[in-house]
């Protein structure tokens, strides 16, 4: 009887703290009280006293993914770990409350009691969520955006999901609209900014609860990873991931300085998901090698399945194809093509060399880069200016449409990837689906995808066995046309075949056929 007393008495202190605000910001948080307590299970009451006495002994169990719902819903923001234990400390020590009394009181509120306040909370139970923020906003085209871009835009044909994207300060979710999957490109090959117009302080944030959180693209923003991992761990969603790579930490010495540590950040958080769906075999390696080393931390760590990226490439429109040769190819020679961004791990500066080595030796033929987006890129750009200024075919453009790419695929005499390391290789892929021969790095994902056929396969840290291997592909017809009968001998594995796989296996669970 003393301990209801006691409730009962915590219960009007902080009623009366309510009542006792500006009536803008008691109306938000009466609001909120209401949807928690409903989301809860409770019966709303249309006193303040009431929905906090249900929500207090909606919260007396202790359970950690309730709290953190409380905090979501009253905050408007998602907590972040250090956060929801404090607040399940003081709970245990106080009750459930006292856990909640900063919210409750608005000091969480970074705008000094109007920004968060003001935000509409709206939570979703028992849906799928992607978040899509990253991808929906960058104004290019790595393997990464082209990724979470293609699974997205067929998933929200084929399934039922809410897309969601952060807010400014990274600090809660809202609703994207559905154009964020993938609309119309520009002329550049990339999106517009689908979250700009809806991420003001006044946007309606969503709370996913009981949902399953799937996040098709890599995650960097610290305060995005922090709220992330508390999700992953505490809230009671569950949550899957693509898994890209892990060349931060096999080939960290060709990231851009911080990458590392961002990495090991987002990793840490990867840690509490459930699933990850690598990209390629050689990727699913690489992660279950990280996943073991996570017993050490006494973790168990997601369960990793490959779910291998499509080989395939739809024909260029014969636009495209006018436009390629007009403006990519050099009258009279082969064009050999290379795809990606000039990072040091795609090792772009070896194949200047190799081409300088064939150039050198009487070879004819152009050499066209298609890629931006490059960190520590500089050798490379002295290199290639050097060469242009030699009078060397070579060129480089920073990106393509989609459509364009397909028709320098197309026209290629071959395309080179000696990459040191990569999660999938796209362009090796792509250049097979094209019925286009590659050269490509002996190992790895590279290795798997061109084992099948349509490939040379080359040591990367040999310039030598490189230009041995594109001298190979100019000077023997023979063996360019046996290849191109391989690649075109090879079973493509459409996107929709990817996208659906990937949902099965991240929300699902259910992996791949062999």
């Amino acid at each position: 009887m003393g301990s209801r007393r006691a409730i009962s008495s915590k219960v009007a202190a902080v009623a009366g703290h309510i009542d006792s605000n500006p009536r803008r910001t008691h109306r938000e948080l009466h609001s909120r009280l209401q949807i928690l307590l409903t989301t809860l299970g409770g019966t709303s009451g249309s006193s303040t006293g009431d929905l906090l006495d249900g929500i207090a002994v909606a919260l007396a169990d202790g359970a950690v993914d309730k709290m953190w719902l409380a905090l979501a819903v009253l905050s408007g923001q998602l907590p972040d770990t250090p956060t929801l234990l404090r607040a399940c400390r003081q709970a245990e020590l106080d009750g459930p409350l006292a856990g909640l009394g900063s919210c409750l009181s608005g000091r969480d509120d970074p705008s000094g009691g109007g920004g968060v306040v003001r935000r509409r909370v709206e939570v979703l139970t028992d849906r799928v969520v992607v978040d899509l923020h990253h991808t929906s906003g960058a104004n290019f085209t790595t393997g990464i955006q082209r990724v979470a871009r293609e699974v997205a835009r067929r998933w929200v044909t084929t399934h039922d999901l809410v897309l969601v994207g952060w807010t400014k300060d990274y600090t809660a979710l809202h609703r994207l609209p559905p154009v964020a999957a993938g609309g119309s490109r520009g002329d550049n090959g990339t999106l517009p900014s689908a979250i700009s117009a809806a991420d003001s302080d006044r946007t309606t944030i969503v709370v996913p609860w009981r949902c399953t959180y799937v996040l098709p693209e890599l995650l960097g923003e610290a305060g995005r990873v922090d709220r992330f991992q508390c999700l992953a761990h505490h809230s009671g969603n569950h949550s899957a991931v693509i898994g890209f790579d892990c060349v931060p930490m096999t080939t960290g010495e060709t990231s851009i300085v911080g990458m590392g540590a961002d990495f090991a950040h987002y990793l840490a958080a990867v840690a509490h998901t459930e699933r990850v769906a690598a990209i390629s075999e050689a990727a699913a390696m690489e992660f279950r090698g990280w996943r073991h080393m996570l017993e050490g931390a006494g973790l168990a760590g997601p369960a990793i399945t490959a779910v291998p990226l499509p080989v395939e490439s739809p024909p260029p429109s014969h636009v495209a194809m006018e436009m390629a040769r007009e403006q990519l190819a050099v009258v009279g020679m082969p064009m050999v093509l290379v795809v990606g961004s000039h990072e040091p791990r795609k090792n772009h500066r070896a194949v200047l060399h190799a081409a300088e080595l064939l150039w050198r030796d009487g070879l004819t033929f152009s050499l066209l880069f298609v890629g931006g987006n490059s960190w520590n890129s500089e050798r490379f750009t002295r290199a290639l200016h050097d060469l242009q200024a030699a009078g060397r075919p070579v060129h480089a453009v920073r990106a393509l449409t989609d459509d364009l790419l397909r028709a320098a695929y197309a026209i290629a005499y071959c395309t080179l990837f000696p990459s040191f390391n990569e999660g999938f290789g796209l362009p090796v892929a792509e250049s097979i689906a094209s019925g286009t021969p590659v050269i490509t790095s002996n190992f790895g994902s590279m290795r798997e995808i061109a084992e099948p056929g349509g490939a040379l396969l080359v040591d990367p840290r040999d310039d030598h066995d490189i230009a041995r291997a594109l001298k190979s592909l100019l000077t023997d017809d023979a063996l360019r046309a046996s290849l191109a009968r391989e690649t075109r001998a090879r079973p493509q594995r459409s996107w929709e075949d990817y996208a659906e796989e990937s949902w099965n296996y991240l929300v699902h669970g259910t992996p791949p056929r062999p």
